[in-house]
């Protein structure tokens, strides 16, 4: 899946993943009437909203960049319902031909561990069938209970042909409270990126690059300099662009010299575009066109750092 990620990065000519983290606050107010009026205010209500308001925004950027993001959290506080919309958002991006990657964040050991990464990215098997819960084609994880957690990942990546990425230094302000922690005289972040190369030359695309990516903010460039030069042959999964303050201009040593290496994640700054000045024109009755101009710009911005 790394090789399929990276050819349409290339084709496209935009390292760029849009977030879908659809807050019911982003939802233009008459495609949550619609929903509402339809299954009442309630938790069924809120997923139809959301998975309207997805449908919309992936119809419109589908043709521009590679991937979509879609973070869970903001499914589940739906409940049930909500994971519906989920796993029908996932469909739908696939049947647009986007590589999915679920931003789950899962990390546990053994048993535990195998079955987020079956349900997520794998099959399970029910009786004499082998069906696909979520089926994205990559998830974040956690790795902070080491080797034990990501193993039943890899095992399930190298079995179906998809890809993780790992937290090694997040984009938030407070992750230097344990990220920054220094051991043996260096910080923590550099130790999990050394493992994350490690793990990754058990697992190599046919590219070059290894289908155990990682996620480092685009909010700590020096940070990010010093992590492409430990994961050379790792794909990184840079949040952090635009809202949260990064910019393209920090973002070149992320890639790596033949272009790839790294895709750059918006999602409030494309999803809810049409509510900013820059994009008010467009108006919540045309978000989809507000979002596809804020893609547009971005893929823009994002060259100007060759």
């Amino acid at each position: 899946m790394i090789d399929r990620l990276n050819q349409r990065i290339r084709e496209l000519d935009a390292p760029v993943v849009v977030g879908l983290d659809p807050m019911l606050k982003y939802v233009p107010e008459p495609i949550q009437k619609q929903a509402f009026a339809e299954q009442g205010e309630t938790l069924e209500g809120a997923a139809e909203a959301i998975w309207q308001f997805n449908k919309g925004i992936v119809d419109a950027i589908c043709d521009l960049v590679p991937a979509v993001k879609p973070q869970v959290a903001m499914y589940e506080q739906f409940g049930v319902p909500g994971m519906a919309a989920y796993q029908k958002t996932i469909g739908y991006c696939k049947q647009k031909g986007l590589v999915v990657i679920g931003d789950v964040k899962r990390g546990d050991i053994g048993s535990t561990s195998e079955a987020y990464a079956v349900g997520h990215l794998g099959h399970v098997q029910v009786g004499s069938q082998s069906l696909s819960a979520f089926d994205e084609d990559f998830a974040t994880v956690n790795p902070y209970l080491g080797s034990d957690g990501i193993r039943p990942f890899l095992e399930v990546c190298q079995k179906e042909k998809k890809g993780i990425f790992v937290l090694v230094k997040t984009s938030n302000p407070s992750s230097g409270e344990f990220q920054d922690r220094l051991i043996d005289g260096r910080p923590l972040y550099e130790w999990v990126g050394e493992q994350v190369a490690r793990w990754g030359q058990e697992a190599m695309g046919e590219g070059g690059y290894s289908y155990v990516g990682a996620v480092v903010g685009a909010t700590y460039p020096e940070m990010g300099k010093v992590l492409r030069k430990i994961m050379p042959k790792t794909c990184i999964l840079v949040p952090g662009y635009g809202a949260q303050g990064g910019k393209a201009a920090d973002l070149a040593p992320y890639f790596n010299e033949d272009g790839l290496g790294a895709i750059v994640n918006s999602s409030r700054g494309i999803i809810a575009a049409y509510k900013q000045e820059k994009y008010a024109q467009f108006g919540p009755e045309h978000f989809g066109d507000a979002a596809r101009q804020a893609a547009l710009d971005m893929i823009a911005d994002l060259k100007t750092i060759r």
